[in-house]
């Protein structure tokens, strides 16, 4: 579907794609961001059909704030994790806490958020295990090579 110059997906495609086992595009290492930066690393589907974007950011000023998002075909995020930051609003008006996670909805795209399932994102504070859980979150099978300081 494509309304007034947007790519927009039905909600079992935005499935399916978020279902749907990707790996990292070559074993490039990729350092996680520091103050301020923005990292996008490109997945492929594991039968190299579909193209896919994992993205990572980090706030400026507050660095506790961070961003993990999961895009399809370049602009569509399929999930999007953010932490540390404030709360979120929904269309319906309710807040979620400050640690939500967005999901495509068809026809609201990524504007729902819901608060984090602890058994699926266990340790927020530790970058590297929620890095490793979004990605298992999202179907990355064969993730990507990323470097995370050790005092992050």
């Amino acid at each position: 579907m494509i309304f007034l110059g947007q790519v927009m997906l039905s909600q079992s495609e935005a499935d399916l794609l978020l279902r749907m086992e990707k790996q990292r595009e070559s074993n490039r290492r990729w350092e996680y961001p520091n103050s301020g930066g923005h990292l996008r690393i490109p997945l492929i589907s594991v039968d190299g059909k579909e193209s896919f974007l994992l993205d990572a950011g980090r706030g400026r000023l507050n660095l506790q704030k961070r961003k993990l998002q999961h895009r399809a075909r370049q602009v569509i995020v399929l999930a999007r994790l953010d932490y540390g930051g404030a709360p979120h609003r929904n269309p319906d008006g309710e807040e979620v806490g400050s640690t939500h996670l967005h999901l495509y909805r068809e026809g609201y795209e990524d504007k729902w958020a819901f608060p984090i399932d602890p058994g699926v994102f266990t340790e927020i504070g530790n970058t590297m295990k929620t890095l490793d859980e979004f990605m298992r979150f999202c179907h990355i099978i064969v993730a990507p090579i990323i470097d995370v300081d050790l005092y992050d």
